[in-house]
């Protein structure tokens, strides 16, 4: 049976959906079977895939809301399969309102490909409202991106007390699953120094792997494939490459 992994932080800006779409190329590559499930109103992690947000039939919005079977929905790409978002989600919180277990909806509708997938990424907002609250019922562990800049560890406090306050009311065998350092630059002492405050404040939880600030990365969504894809030499490519092989080997 495979994991639910949630991409979780609520502050933006952090290399959130980019971490979600290159680690869900790389395991591809690799030959995991992985599914991308974009549970973020602002569909990036569609169109970072290459899917066309207007031309989707079914979102995980129907899935959640509207009881449409997951096979139907899920999209089969180049880089791994995406269960796409859209405008709607904005909505679903809500309408999630007044559904009884609405915290369980997600949990509820990507039950039936935990034993199609070797890894299931759930792409989560930037914040902690209930889409989020429903990932973290739905997860068997969450990825957390950090940005090697100032500030770094700000608002992981909220985050860190939602994790213990879900897994012991409502879903408890959610863990980290991994901490992931992005936007990270060699040519100052800052980034080094911001590295080893993560790390010491999740021991054993920090991926070897760092991602780079890299400009391919930034160029890669706006062509519609990961930078695995755009520019597969890039010290971009090459890092969620790396990252890859330490889920892989976890896994």
């Amino acid at each position: 049976m495979g994991k639910i992994i949630a991409v979780v932080n609520q502050k933006g800006g952090v290399g959130k959906t980019t971490t979600a779409v290159n680690l869900t190329a790389a395991l591809h590559d690799l030959g995991q079977k992985v599914l991308l499930c974009d549970f973020d109103p602002q569909a990036n992690a569609t169109s970072g895939l290459g899917l066309d947000k207007r031309s989707i039939k079914y979102s995980v919005y129907d899935v959640t809301i509207n009881d449409v079977p997951l096979a139907e929905a899920i999209v089969h790409t180049d880089y791994g399969d995406v269960l796409p978002s859209s405008a709607d989600l904005a909505g679903a919180a809500v309408e999630l309102i007044s559904t009884q277990h609405r915290e369980l909806q997600l949990e509820k509708a990507l039950h039936a490909g935990k034993d199609q997938y070797d890894l299931i990424f759930v792409d989560c907002p930037p914040s902690l409202e209930l889409l989020t609250l429903n990932a973290l019922c739905a997860a068997d562990g969450i990825l957390v991106p950090v940005q090697c800049e100032y500030y770094a560890l700000e608002g992981l406090s909220d985050l860190m007390s939602t994790l213990r306050m879900v897994k012991k009311r409502l879903n408890p065998r959610l863990e980290i699953f991994g901490v992931a350092l992005t936007m990270f630059d060699g040519r100052t002492n800052f980034s080094a120094q911001v590295a080893q405050e993560v790390r010491r404040h999740f021991p054993g939880k920090v991926f070897q792997t760092v991602i780079p600030r890299n400009i391919r990365l930034a160029e890669a969504p706006s062509h519609g494939i990961p930078v695995t894809a755009y520019d597969k030499y890039s010290r971009g490519a090459n890092a969620y490459r790396e990252m890859a092989e330490e889920i892989k080997a976890k896994l």
